[in-house]
């Protein structure tokens, strides 16, 4: 439209050229910059600002050769809509940007990008045009507004019986009927009043029904707390509602509202244990259902919020409720897959943060260990203790002890675990170190049931004098039987000590 027809060039350098004086910027990322450049300066001309969307400046990006930022106007009467309606319906049907004013607040203004330019009179012909189109889909946004609230929530619960969640874990109805009883188990731990938990559940999914959630899936959550507020709900009962499906990514809100997180931990630990039941794991990039997303969910609410949930007791207690509906339904293998699920998507969350992979991998490892909070306090105080000359020698000391262990058991066929005999010591070191692991073993064990677990560390480092002194002066494989037996019990005694601590043979370094 804007240039003179076809062109012949001799190289892409003379193609990009020519392309742009015929109005073509061919290069994606000048296009994007100058998308963003200009939606910005037609908003700051208004006094607004353009509601941050990444994807969709991708989008627009893609669509269009020479961008040119137009300001339209939204008639006043459509503003009564909520924000996320007016924001689904200019960038899912029209890629229009939306603008906010400075408190944030959705202003009656949107940028549309135009692929073409034109004098004034062409540009206001393009604004009304689309600011005819788009009052076409506010009008059908505001009938769908209307009509769904005049039926309510919890009457349209009964419908969810005809969607199914999945063929083996069953409809959606199934679904919120676990959620209740699984939101009401989690409560006391998240600090959440149990019935209103409870009503959450059962309403989380009902908007699923509603006209604008089929018109505009990526609203379902938020219409159904629109929709709760105005038939009377409590207002934590409403935004539950909206939050459950939240965090959705590594930038996405995280609720901290107790009926939210209740709901929000409901959901993804009934979709994990599902899943990993019926044996629909993720594989490779292979993810269908976002397990690693709900996994990762999972992590920042009871992180984020410091909660001391069990984990494998909340998987038992989810695993035990799919059985009340399915009675055939028996997967105990599910708490333990679903904790080193986890432990592998905590690594790659605390990537970023420079904890050590190894470190969560050795606490993890204790079978008693599926408290988050307590465990990042354990790796960051054996963080903490194995950067110091101490931990790096009791360490080293460790994997010999536990590699000379290891091949005396193997060449005897033996164990070497049993309890210690003081009375066949035959040197002081002998003594000096089973004195010091007794010591440091109820030191530690103290110190643990306090989560004082600096506190720990600072036992082990006790250790390290002695079991220098033992690795000096004391020959393990002695010709006498006994005594070379009581002593390769006495170095299993070094690692069943440190092992109260964590696994240190997933240490790595």
């Amino acid at each position: 439209f804007m240039s003179g027809g076809e062109i012949a060039v001799t190289g892409f350098a003379d193609y990009a050229r020519k392309l742009r004086e015929r109005f073509v910027i061919v290069d994606q990322d000048e296009r994007r910059e100058t998308i963003r450049k200009k939606t910005d300066e037609a908003a700051r001309a208004e006094g607004l600002k353009v509601k941050d969307d990444p994807a969709l400046l991708d989008e627009v990006t893609g669509l269009v050769e020479w961008p040119v930022a137009l300001i339209g106007g939204i008639e006043k009467t459509f503003m009564d809509l909520p924000p996320e309606v007016l924001t689904a319906t200019m960038r899912t049907n029209q890629k229009y940007f939306s603008l906010v004013d400075a408190t944030g607040r959705l202003a009656p203004r949107f940028v549309v990008v135009a692929n073409i330019d034109g004098d004034a009179e062409a540009r206001a012909n393009i604004v009304r045009g689309n600011e005819r189109v788009l009052r076409a889909r506010l009008s059908d946004a505001n009938f769908f507004w209307d009509q769904d609230r005049k039926t309510k929530l919890e009457d349209r619960v009964p419908a969810l019986a005809s969607r199914v969640f999945h063929a083996k874990l069953g409809t959606m109805a199934d679904k919120v009927a676990r959620l209740q009883a699984l939101a009401a188990e989690l409560a006391p731990y998240v600090g959440a009043d149990v019935d209103r938990a409870r009503s959450a559940a059962l309403l989380c999914k009902a908007d699923l029904s509603t006209g604008m959630v089929g018109e505009f899936p990526e609203l379902q959550g938020a219409m159904g707390r629109y929709y709760a507020l105005n038939e009377g709900e409590k207002p934590e009962v409403a935004d539950a509602i909206r939050d459950h499906y939240s965090p959705l990514g590594p930038s996405d809100r995280c609720p901290s509202a107790p009926v939210s997180v209740a709901v929000a931990l409901a959901d993804k630990i009934d979709s994990l244990v599902g899943f990993f039941a019926i044996g629909e794991r993720p594989t490779g990039s292979r993810d269908p259902y976002a397990l690693r997303r709900a996994a990762l969910g999972i992590i920042r609410l009871v992180v984020e919020n410091k909660l001391r949930l069990p984990l494998w007791t909340m998987f038992a207690k989810a695993d035990q409720i799919y059985s009340q509906w399915q009675p055939d339904w028996h997967h105990p293998e599910v708490p333990l897959a679903l904790l080193e699920f986890l432990a592998d998507r905590l690594k790659v969350a605390l990537r970023d943060q420079g904890v050590r992979h190894d470190l969560i991998d050795a606490v993890f490892a204790l079978e008693s260990e599926d408290d988050l909070v307590r465990l990042l306090t354990r790796v960051d105080a054996l963080n903490g203790f194995l950067g110091g000359e101490d931990g790096a020698n009791l360490l080293t000391a460790y994997r010999r002890a536990s590699n000379i262990v290891a091949i005396e058991e193997k060449k005897d066929k033996a164990r070497y675990d049993d309890a210690v005999d003081p009375t066949v010591f035959a040197q002081d070191e002998e003594r000096a170190l089973h004195s010091a692991l007794e010591e440091a073993s109820a030191a530690m064990r103290a110190a643990i049931a306090k989560e004082d677990f600096g506190g720990a560390m600072r036992k082990l480092s006790a250790l390290r004098p002695p079991v220098d002194y033992f690795f000096d002066k004391v020959t393990v494989n002695a010709d006498d039987a006994r005594l070379r037996a009581n002593r390769l019990r006495l170095l299993s005694e070094i690692r069943r000590t440190l092992g109260q601590v964590a696994d240190f043979a997933r240490i790595e370094g």
